[in-house]
């Protein structure tokens, strides 16, 4: 097929399980064979003789610079408020400090609701809105809440959000300020998940030809298009340290979208010939309060256990049964990489730190990436001389006071 400059090149969506294949273009939710996210997939052959990094450099910023390998066909449904191309800075102070000569941070706080939910919440709220969709529901731990809430807004599109009654309550106040109806849940992200299912489905009718009178079920790895947001910070990586990789990227695990997200962009890369096969070692970090996918890699396996009665300050990071686990798993398996829990005491320490050393306000989720590369540091597994990247995936402001 002959593609234009900035067109799609979406061929279809796969079951990264059974490997069975399904329609990009009729709304899609998962592979309920095999109960598995599916990934979208691309003809990146075609990519990579006509689209250069040069072209994608020139373009103007944001991730939708990078639309050859994002899903949405036409453009002019795209709904953006700025998002992409947050800034990397050296941390030479913090560096010092930790014993990692080569340090830095990609700070998402930049991004329009200050996380780093906002990249995936453009991309799936521009391609459902392509697809027919105008009524969403989500479950989420704030964050995610407050992004799906200020794109559907700019969409023009109605959201429904169901969130632990223990969120922050700027994220609650930035759900009810967008127009999107908050419902407050008793417990974590797993009951909120459990409600509004359950609310998805009473307000949805598979025999109705008009998707638009369905509530369209925004959850973290249950449609295929949040995760394509996200691997754009992979994509801004490569691009950043001049096609070379880090050889650590330290990231704070709940979802794990992001996660899986950078090593899916890795792989588009190296498949177009941009990169080498030098990946970067892939570091999940969770809470000692909240550690399903860490006390799943201590025993080699690739599902977790449920964990009950999660209590964090990082509250993006209490996700006690993420639905990609297996996802997140094999990446860090893939990447010789590693995971590990940290206490809440460590972040509130490492939220200072940044503050104090380098001036970064981070949000406790990206804070507890430098409480563990601490961790990391004394037990041997990062060198001196490795070029580490810390993923700072919010604004501290959210949680200040």
């Amino acid at each position: 097929m002959d593609y234009s400059p900035k067109t799609s090149t979406l061929t279809h969506l796969e079951c990264p399980e059974c490997r069975r294949e399904f329609d990009a273009d009729v709304l899609q939710s998962i592979c309920h064979r095999c109960n598995s996210p599916l990934l979208a997939r691309y003809d990146l052959d075609a990519v990579s003789q006509y689209l250069t990094p040069g072209d994608v450099h020139t373009r103007p910023p944001g991730l939708w610079r990078w639309s050859e390998i994002l899903p949405l066909r036409q453009l002019g449904c795209k709904v953006t408020l700025g998002e992409g191309d947050t800034p990397i800075f050296s941390l030479p102070r913090l560096g010092k400090y930790v014993g990692i000569s080569n340090l830095f941070v990609k700070d998402e706080s930049r991004n329009p609701t200050g996380t780093f939910k906002a990249r995936g919440l453009s991309v799936a709220v521009s391609r459902a809105l392509e697809l027919g969709v105008n009524t969403f529901v989500i479950p989420t731990a704030g964050n995610a809440g407050a992004a799906l809430a200020a794109y559907a807004a700019r969409a023009g599109c109605r959201a429904h959000v169901f969130m632990p009654r223990q969120s922050d309550r700027s994220n609650q106040a930035e759900v009810r300020l967008a127009g999107a109806n908050l419902v407050l849940v008793e417990g974590s992200i797993s009951e909120a998940a459990i409600e509004a299912r359950s609310a998805a489905a009473a307000h949805s009718d598979s025999d109705k030809q008009d998707i638009n009178s369905n509530w369209f079920d925004m959850s973290t790895f249950k449609e295929p298009y949040r995760l394509e947001g996200k691997k754009t910070m992979g994509l801004e990586i490569a691009e950043c340290f001049g096609w070379q990789l880090p050889d650590v990227i330290v990231y704070p695990t709940g979802g794990g979208t992001g996660l899986v997200g950078m090593w899916k962009a890795f792989g588009e890369l190296f498949a177009m010939g941009w990169i080498n096969e030098r990946f970067p070692r892939m570091v999940a970090v969770q809470t000692e309060a909240c550690p399903p996918i860490v006390r799943a890699f201590q025993e080699n396996r690739d599902r977790v256990n449920i964990h009950q009665d999660a209590q964090t300050i990082a509250n993006g990071l209490r996700v006690p049964e993420p639905f990609a686990d297996r996802l997140i798993l094999d990446t860090i398996y893939a990447s010789q990489g590693y995971a590990l829990a940290v206490s809440d005491e460590q972040i509130k320490q490492a939220s200072k730190q940044l503050a104090q050393l380098e001036g970064i306000l981070a949000a406790f989720e990206g804070a507890a990436t430098l409480a563990a590369l601490m961790l990391l540091r004394d037990q041997g597994r990062v060198k001196d001389k490795d070029k580490v990247l810390l993923m700072n995936t919010g604004s501290g402001l959210k949680t200040i006071l």
